[in-house]
């Protein structure tokens, strides 16, 4: 492993100085300049919180109510900031509280870095007090993970553990530390950042002539269509895909995960793709002649029936991760590499144009869409409030220039269906796991990693309660995160489905909430519940005005449904408007 970078504690300790594995763990962090980290102290973790304790000036330590809550909040710092989120926890049930987030960060390839205390080496198998076998139980669902027993591998694990979830497509990393070697002194040489682990190769080598061959399908197409995903986002490369587009004039969609790379009014946008997005970018996807998809990975959300999808197109897809070409829908030309790096030799090679009758075909599926359904949602006559217009209203305040956390279920389908955004990095949701619970911390998460900007976190009802623990870290360390909770009763998208496809067999989807505005008030948070449509406006303002944490209820309609809907076991094109279609 080659390594730069003098350490941070380095002229301060010595090069032959004899310190601890702890504090070689602080010096990593320190080194790698991360500023703060989430977490919970416990037995086998230890010593290296007594070596943090000598530098709260430099590291920000924020104690979560749980460890889920951490992982979800160094998710949120992540996908905020662009930087590796960091997380402690003890051996045990703090480690397995981790796995859950660990998941979530590696469908959502999100560069996380967890360390965790493990019990003395020597009792390593023994079934020793919160002794778990991290390291097995994480594999699956870590880009990498290592258990360090001699301190003398602390400084070149880190880096390397750092380098992985960072690099290439990045995703979460996992160092389990015992006791042993956090107490060990050993001679110490200073920590050097990790520039290449042999083996890896983060990304791949670009193949220009699969770049020719794009270019080529493009310059021909009639009907040419974009989707693009988070790899977008993760490669930094929003101003290359803007330039990309602006000069093929192509008709762009986004996945959720994808979403705010562009401004979501940009003029070449379309909307979102998959099971609730817009119903001509998922139509149409079975009417283009050529389909770029750039940063994503064809999920089963977006495909459908994947022998329904797209078959009349020609295929190009750029990804980092070679795996995914090929993996569900079959490549023409892959193109392999950052999109950083590969969008501009593509932008070079193609031909400026535009596509005024393909982007007509849009225009006619929009109009449709807004008529049957849109215009209903954001402006209702029932009685009743809806979310989309609840969405609506909180555009209408914020411009499209918060940041959106959602948590998962029916408000995040509408959220993302209707939030405008207008800066990268707007749209923080658990994507791939679905993952109930996510928003209230990684709402804090995301503060802390974007102090400059607005964070609005929503969610529903079910999702509220499941870490509703972590106001208690809103009330320790006061970010000023907006918590809108969007109430209908139900376990909502559950419900639907049960609806739609159960005959109303609403099984265990009925459920009872606490008053949140009170349990707020114990958390010493301000908020407010309302239920009527002429208090929406002003009590948002009101919300988004408040100069510290805000929590406020919404009341909305109970059995309403998103729609669009691709359902299960359907193709793209058999995208449905209402349940009278189904």
């Amino acid at each position: 492993m080659e390594t730069v970078a003098q350490s941070t504690l380095e002229n301060n300790i010595g090069k032959t100085h004899n310190v601890s594995g702890s504090l070689a763990v602080i010096d990593a962090l320190l080194s790698e300049e991360v500023t703060t980290v989430f977490g919970y102290p416990g037995g086998a973790i230890m010593p290296i919180y007594d070596a943090l304790y000598d530098f709260g000036d430099s590291l920000q330590h924020i104690l979560v109510r749980h460890e889920q809550g951490a992982i979800h909040a160094a998710q949120g710092y992540a996908r905020a900031s662009g930087k590796t989120g960091v997380v402690f926890a003890t051996s045990g049930p703090g480690a397995t509280n981790l796995v859950t987030g660990l998941a979530d960060a590696q469908i959502d390839s999100t560069p996380i870095v967890c360390i965790t205390g493990q019990v003395f080496a020597h009792l390593l198998g023994t079934d020793a007090f919160q002794e778990t076998d991290v390291i097995n139980i994480t594999t699956p669902i870590t880009k990498w993970n290592y258990q360090v027993t001699d301190a003398n591998e602390i400084p070149e694990v880190l880096a390397k553990a750092f380098y992985i979830a960072s690099s290439g497509r990045p995703g979460p990393v996992l160092i389990d530390i015992t006791k042993n070697a956090q107490l060990q002194l050993f001679e110490y040489k200073g920590y050097r950042q990790c520039v290449h682990v042999r083996s890896y190769r983060p990304e791949p080598i670009v193949r220009k002539e699969y770049i020719e061959q794009a270019a080529q399908l493009i310059n021909q197409a009639k009907k040419p269509f974009v989707i693009f995903g988070q790899g977008v986002i993760l490669g930094n490369a929003e101003k290359e895909f803007l330039s990309f587009i602006e000069k093929a004039g192509i008709p762009t969609a986004w996945t959720i995960m994808g979403m705010s790379a562009i401004p979501t009014d940009h003029p070449l946008a379309v909307g979102m793709l998959g099971m609730h997005g817009n119903y001509g970018p998922n139509y149409l996807t079975n009417e283009c002649d050529v389909l770029i998809a750039i940063g994503m990975r064809f999920d089963d959300r977006v495909t459908g029936r994947l022998d329904k999808y797209a078959k009349q197109a020609q295929v190009i897809h750029l990804d980092i991760d070679p795996a995914e070409i090929d993996k569900n829908v079959q490549t023409t030309v892959p193109v392999w590499g950052n999109c950083k790096e590969t969008l501009p030799l593509l932008t070079e090679l193609i031909d400026t144009k535009n596509y005024p009758e393909w982007f007509a075909e849009f225009e006619v599926k929009k109009e449709r869409e807004t008529t049957l359904l849109i215009e209903k949602e954001l402006n209702p006559t029932s009685d009743q409030l809806t979310m989309g217009e609840v969405m609506k209203v909180l555009n209408e305040l914020t411009n499209g220039d918060a940041v959106i956390v959602t948590d998962v279920g029916q408000h995040q389908m509408v959220a993302c269906r209707y939030t405008k955004q207008n800066q990268s990095r707007s749209n923080i949701t658990s994507g791939g796991l679905g993952t109930m619970g996510f928003a209230i911390p990684a709402a804090i998460g995301a503060k802390f990693g974007a102090p400059e900007r607005q964070i609005v976190a929503i969610m529903g009802d079910g999702g509220a309660q499941m870490n509703i623990q972590e106001l208690g870290t809103i009330m320790q360390y006061q970010p000023n995160v907006k918590i809108l909770i969007l109430n209908n009763s139900f376990l909502g998208m559950v419900r639907q489905w049960q609806e739609l496809f159960h005959e109303k067999r609403y099984s265990f989807t009925d459920i009872q909430s606490p008053n949140f505005v009170t349990l707020a008030s114990a958390y010493n948070i301000a908020g407010k519940q309302i239920s009527k449509r002429d208090e929406l406006k002003s009590s948002l303002k009101e919300m988004l005005d408040h100069p510290a944490s805000y929590l406020l209820e919404v009341a909305v309609l109970h059995e309403d449904n998103v729609f669009p809907m691709v359902p299960q076991g359907k193709g793209v094109a058999e995208i449905v408007l209402s349940k009278e279609e189904i």
